[in-house]
């Protein structure tokens, strides 16, 4: 008896996972989907732990501003999938320039070899970005972006004989990325990083600008940077920020007279200035990249994320003729970085499209439209009991609560509500695509007001 109930249990196991795999329906068992157990099983998935995973939603499709889940549900998005998907997804010229191009080759390296989907965006880059950054270097990720920018600014002081200039300086609640070097520039106590305090290599950080961003920034406000330049300034390579908004660190917005009197500090002291807008170019912040808002040039500059509009991973660092010509005047006069991928053709076509699609169009009423939304939307958090703060700035919208929240917890509440929506710390926050409609926008605010209020 015993033997016959376990050859009908195993057939039935069998009978569902047929089903599953050639029908796209999907059975439960103990109402979890198939997929879903083995990825708890065998996958490892970000800020996660493998032996308490947290709640896991699979999805079947994306289009516009939804994410379709495997139970028939869309959700809108509330994130841009992570800040990148600005044009929503599967966008028919982004869909048509990746066709387009894989048809004709999707990879060569980029050692020796070029090819005209990386010399147009190396060219719109270079058109589109702060005055004099003239030199575009291509990687595969936003953090690799940092590695590369901090590689330059090292390899530029050798090269130049100032051995000295060995050190950056952050600015504290900062955030650069989860590889090595860039670990090393994040927030060295309240940053996800600081795990590997005295592992990483010693840097430098200041506090983070106090003055909000619709403030000018006072001379106590920039004292602790200009104190460090002061009397470390001989030792200093560079001065790594993110422009204006401090996204991973708490959505900070700070003053953009701080950005600007921070360029004037290190032109005083010899160091170079990079600006990491991985999280703000590309118009989130409402100006195309977050140095406009202080009208300075940086001497690096870094971009990914919503670079190929979300479709393939893809970043770039820029320089200035000052840092190449430095790097390249000097034995061994290359500069020592290159990635496998670098440049890969079927993203920066579909990177070429994206920005055309961003640019060809008014982007800027675009985000005018969705920060208005945001400001209305969000509004009645403020006189919520558990929030601290709401705060909008281009399309960021910010509630930052007293206490620290339960992700697990909270992030099956927002998937109840319709909304895709995936806080950290103490801030629930909304990035939504550049092209999310007025009503959309409505019913993410009203579901996350409605998750907020019951904290």
């Amino acid at each position: 008896m015993l033997g016959q109930l376990l050859r009908l249990w195993i057939l039935s196991k069998l009978i569902v996972q047929y089903a599953y795999t050639t029908t796209s329906c999907y059975f439960f068992v103990s109402k979890t989907p198939v997929l879903t157990d083995i990825d708890n099983q065998i996958l490892w998935h970000p800020y996660s732990s493998t032996k308490a995973p947290g709640p896991l939603w699979q999805v079947v499709g994306a289009d516009g501003v939804y994410i379709e889940l495997a139970d028939g549900r869309k959700l809108i998005d509330g994130m841009s999938s992570w800040w990148c998907m600005i044009h929503g997804y599967n966008h028919p010229v982004l869909n048509e320039a990746a066709k387009n191009q894989i048809d004709q080759f999707s990879h060569v390296m980029f050692g020796g070899l070029t090819h005209e989907p990386a010399v147009r965006l190396a060219e719109k880059l270079v058109e589109i970005t702060p005055e004099g950054l003239n030199k575009v270097f291509f990687s595969d990720s936003g953090s690799v972006s940092v590695e590369v920018a901090m590689k330059m600014a090292l390899q530029y002081w050798q090269a130049v004989g100032n051995t000295r200039k060995t050190k950056f300086v952050s600015l504290r609640r900062g955030y650069h990325g989860d590889t090595w070097g860039a670990m090393s520039v994040c927030d060295p106590d309240r940053g996800m990083h600081h795990l590997f305090k005295g592992m990483l290599a010693d840097q430098l950080f200041v506090d983070s600008p106090p003055c909000k961003f619709e403030a000018s920034c006072s001379d106590s406000d920039i004292a602790d940077l200009q104190q460090l330049l002061n009397d470390r300034g001989s030792e200093i390579a560079a001065l790594i920020l993110e422009p204006i908004a401090q996204n991973a660190g708490g959505m900070h917005f700070y003053s953009p007279d701080y950005l600007r009197r921070a360029r004037q500090l290190c032109d005083q002291h010899d160091v170079l200035l990079i600006a990491d807008e991985i999280a703000t170019g590309f118009g989130r912040t409402g100006k195309l990249f977050g140095c406009e808002w202080a009208e300075i040039s940086p001497d690096i500059i870094c971009l990914g994320k919503s670079l190929t509009g979300g479709y393939l991973t893809l970043a770039a660092t820029l320089c200035t003729d000052k840092v190449s010509d430095g790097i390249c005047g000097a034995d061994p006069g290359v500069f020592m970085h290159g990635p496998t991928y670098m440049a890969n053709p079927l993203a920066c076509a579909v990177a070429n499209a994206s920005l055309e699609l961003l640019l060809n169009q008014d982007w800027q009423s675009s985000i005018n439209a969705i920060e208005t939304g945001l400001v209305k939307g969000l509004s009645a958090a403020s006189e919520m009991v558990a929030v601290k703060e709401v705060r909008v700035l281009g399309a960021i919208g910010v509630i930052e609560l007293h206490k620290p929240i339960d992700q697990a917890e909270l992030q099956p509440k927002f998937v109840e509500q319709g909304v895709w929506v995936r806080p950290f710390g103490s801030v629930v926050y909304l990035m939504p695509p550049y092209i999310i409609n007025s009503e959309e926008l409505s019913r993410l605010c009203q579901a996350t007001l409605t998750v907020v209020a019951d904290l």
